[in-house]
């Protein structure tokens, strides 16, 4: 019989991500796969990051996980998404090589020290009055561990839907895991049903390049991690086509070969990267869809037609890829499915991702209804820390929605919970502005470096970071340009007005024309600005107002965090609350008065009357 500190259950993004920062803690850590050689796939497209999966990636690296780093090594096309708009919006994405992907991980993680690879499938788990002692194996054999983290994925009773044919299976070829969510169920977890789905892969030598249109990558390629100083691999570039009315007709002829539209799949989907027939039938006045031609990698022929998701039957599937500009003659590799999973109920656990029903159980991942691999690895690393924390007898860490995208999408699942399979935009960030990716490190690294999982040369790097920034925009208050015949040559040829009076950099640069580089090339601006403080310093500069009464704000959403909710505090006495909102106080046993502010249909008077009844107590 074994014994770890820490057990985790699955090796996708969530499970290396919680196994990774245990071990590197100094934790006896084991993690739990069907087979080792899937550690660390990308199950679906060949890409990380996107708008608000960049934060989320950033953030990740910032508090010392794992992701952004692999996605650095294996990086085949970085771009910078929304870069024309707002800085609050700007997020990171890459197209990497999925198997130099997976060998990073797999690399990685069999080397790490304090962590045991284990193949084994996890049945059931070992609990004894209302606390988790290890997992039970199939073959019956008995994993002890102080905490256990569950990451199983779309493993969890999943069944795979090609047409009207389904098969069990957590991915193509892989095994679903079935027995682990009847044991969750008789803890009392709630569970329901996601569906999500995947594309085609195309042989690229079958593809007519000639009719698509080709998007390169930013030059040079910006780095996700904040360690990474150089992107080394080879740059390619992606394509672009789109469906067509043809295709859509075929789309709707072949609806009742649909499993999604038969009946058969009955499952929640992804509203936000719907399959191909979803989105013709819901978006029926749009004329044509967007076919992202991703390639999967430098020494691959695979090509993953993002847009093209789909669980038609194989026959329809062809016929539909055929109908698309340039892929006439594409030959498909291997078909998409759709696949059905089982998740638990969100709310039923702490902002820890520790379960309110079982102590010292971490649940993380897909199985917590998200979708996404920079969504899963996020929730992994909150999980992996804060079980490492119970482990060592620490207090937890909560992140919050005023330090992090990590802090929102945590918050957003415990607290309101999610009824279709759940997707990060900058959209649900309130104070986006503040929270941007280019600050992570400046936000997180102090943590991560407290938690022992950022170094302290990595910790100084930051700090340095912060004081260039804040030297920067002392110099631009400071330093004062008095008009001349070339100031005013130089401020007419950037489109901007001639200065009249004497004016310091800050003013100059606050105006819309006018960026911080060009600002470095004025005649008379004798100091220079290290290159990779300029950008947050241009940004604190001309966003200043916006800043600080977002700053404002959070000083606001700080004062209701600080009040705090005994865990055994009953809302059905409190006198003034309707009984629909002691009902859902009492479910979601809220930590503070802000997390229950949050809760769906908890009112503003509800929160004061709250506030009454804890100073009288």
């Amino acid at each position: 019989m074994d014994k770890y500190d820490v057990v985790v259950i699955g090796a996708g993004h969530a499970g290396i991500e919680a196994a990774l920062c245990c071990a590197r803690v100094g934790l006896n850590t084991a993690i739990l796969t069907l087979n080792r050689n899937t550690i660390g796939a990308l199950s679906c497209n060949p890409a990380i990051g996107g708008v608000g999966k960049g934060q989320l990636v950033k953030e990740i690296d910032a508090l010392g996980g794992e992701m952004a780093k692999a996605a650095d090594f294996s990086g085949i096309q970085f771009r910078i998404l929304n870069a024309s708009k707002g800085a609050a919006v700007q997020s990171s994405r890459a197209q990497v090589d999925m198997q130099l992907y997976q060998q990073y991980m797999q690399r990685v993680v069999s080397g790490q020290k304090n962590l045991e690879i284990v193949e084994a499938e996890v049945k059931d788990l070992i609990v004894r009055g209302s606390q988790v002692y290890g997992v039970i194996t199939g073959k019956k054999e008995e994993i002890l561990s102080d905490c256990v983290v569950v990451c199983p994925g779309t493993f969890l009773d999943g069944i795979i839907h090609i047409g009207l044919n389904k098969i069990s299976g957590g991915r193509i070829n892989e095994p679903a895991s079935s027995q682990l969510a009847d044991s969750l169920k008789s803890l009392g977890f709630n569970l329901f049903r996601f569906k999500t789905g995947t594309c085609p892969r195309l042989d690229k030598n079958t593809i007519d390049f000639t009719k698509l249109i080709i998007q390169n990558g930013d030059n040079p390629p910006q780095p996700f991690s904040f360690s990474t100083k150089l992107i080394r691999q080879e740059q390619v570039p992606c394509y672009i086509t789109y469906t067509n009315p043809s295709t859509h007709k075929i789309i709707l002829d072949n609806l009742d070969r649909s499993p999604l539209y038969a009946g058969i799949i009955k499952a929640t989907g992804v509203r936000y990267c719907p399959s191909i027939e979803d989105k013709i039938v819901k978006f029926s006045d749009r004329e044509r869809h967007q076919v992202f031609l991703e390639p999967q990698g430098l020494n691959t022929d695979e090509v993953y037609p993002n847009g093209l998701s789909t669980s038609f039957p194989e026959d329809v599937q062809l016929e539909i890829i055929h109908s698309v500009e340039g892929l006439e003659k594409a030959r498909v590799i291997r078909f998409g499915y759709g696949i059905e999973h089982t998740v638990v109920d969100s709310t039923q656990l702490f902002p820890t991702l520790e379960s309110k029903i079982i102590r010292n159980l971490y649940i993380a991942g897909q199985i917590n209804g998200t979708t996404g691999y920079e969504e899963a690895a996020a929730q992994g690393l909150v999980a992996g820390i804060n079980a490492g924390l119970r482990a060592k007898e620490k207090d937890p860490l909560v992140l919050t929605r005023a330090n992090s995208y990590i802090g929102v999408l945590v918050d957003d699942l415990t607290t309101k919970g999610t009824q279709e399979p759940y997707r990060m935009f900058t959209s649900r960030v309130e104070y986006r502005l503040i929270l941007r990716e280019d600050n992570a490190d400046l936000r997180l690294r102090k943590i991560g470096h407290d938690l022992g999982l950022i170094s302290e040369a990595e910790l100084k790097d930051a700090q340095a970071k912060q004081q260039e920034i804040e030297d920067g925009i002392k110099f631009l208050r400071s330093h004062r340009i008095t008009p001349n015949q070339q100031v005013n040559e130089f401020l007419e040829n950037l489109g901007t007005p001639c200065l009249r009076n004497p004016a310091t950099l800050e003013d100059i640069l606050k105006r819309p024309q006018v960026s911080l580089h060009d600002l470095m090339r004025m005649p008379g601006v004798g100091q220079k600005i290290p290159e990779f403080a300029l950008r947050q310093v241009e940004i604190e500069v001309k966003y200043t107002g916006f800043i600080k009464r977002q700053f404002v704000e959070v000083e606001r959403f700080k004062d209701l965090e600080k009040i705090k909710l005994a865990q055994d505090l009953d809302y059905a006495v409190i006198p003034g609350l309707s009984r629909e909102i002691k009902e859902k106080l009492n479910k979601f046993k809220p930590m503070n008065l802000g997390q229950a502010s949050r809760i769906s249909g908890v009112t503003p008077a509800a929160i004061s009357i709250l506030m009454v009844y804890l100073r009288k107590i």
